[in-house]
């Protein structure tokens, strides 16, 4: 069931206008956080780190709970149309799958999209910058914890988006959410928001380590949050019978 579901969640991707976010909030990102970079170099010293910085600072702040909002807002477009959601929930596919199907895609578009501003940030680097080198291993260990800190808001976006018709609504609360998770952040509160998490992960705008000696506290964090969105829609999946 939940293979089909995948499936189908795959097929709304053909030709989607989210691919155009793909390419280009990133591309404004990188181009930012290099001008920003470029611009005060006597300041930004530490070279690749620094370069990071500039690059994650409003990425994981802003762009990126921007493009996971847009993912997990289009994918619930198909069932908010209508009266598809009295189809779902009369298919002989348990609703709670179909969601999970959905968390997976945007978890997948999530990497493709990690990837490549891993991808702008050393183009960047090798190009605008000047450096000769490459990125520090630490650099892809900062990308994999962003993964793991992106899951808590995709699983919230998700969830907003099928709590929420529009498809305008769950994007701004994503970009309240990410705000709101820089000012709960540099109150030493990251770990109890999960838009925090994702900053944490990448190290957005720190040249030190900030997990450094704390990578346990935020990845049961993240599953700690993951775990509560998913029996949340389960039970509201489940309690649910049609909707108009």
């Amino acid at each position: 069931m939940l293979k089909r579901c995948i499936i189908a969640e795959n097929r709304k991707l053909h030709a989607s206008p989210i691919w155009v976010i793909f390419f280009v909030l990133p591309l404004i990102s990188a181009g930012y956080g290099t001008f920003n970079y470029l611009q005060n170099l006597e300041i930004l010293t530490e070279r690749w780190y620094s370069l990071w910085t500039q690059h994650t600072l409003f990425y994981s702040m802003l762009f990126f709970p921007a493009m996971v909002s847009a993912y997990a807002a289009y994918l619930w477009r198909l069932e908010h149309l209508g009266h598809n959601w009295n189809l779902i929930m009369a298919a002989p596919v348990r609703p709670f799958a179909l969601f999970a199907a959905k968390l997976l895609v945007v978890v997948k578009l999530m990497c493709f999209t990690q990837c490549f501003v891993f991808v702008l940030y050393v183009a960047c680097g090798r190009l605008f910058a000047g450096f000769s080198d490459w990125p520090p291993m630490s650099i892809v260990f900062y990308l994999v914890r962003g993964i793991f800190g992106g899951l808590a808001v995709a699983a919230v976006q998700l969830l907003l988006a099928m709590l929420i018709r529009s498809f305008a609504v769950p994007i701004f609360l994503g970009l309240v959410g990410g705000i709101a998770g820089m000012l709960i952040g540099s109150k030493g509160y990251a770990l109890l928001w999960p838009y925090c998490l994702m900053q944490q992960g990448m190290n957005a705008n720190r040249s030190t380590d900030v997990l450094a000696g704390n990578v346990l506290p935020f990845l049961l964090a993240c599953a700690g949050w993951l775990a509560v969105v998913l029996l949340t829609a389960k039970v509201l999946l489940e309690k649910t019978d049609v909707k108009a």
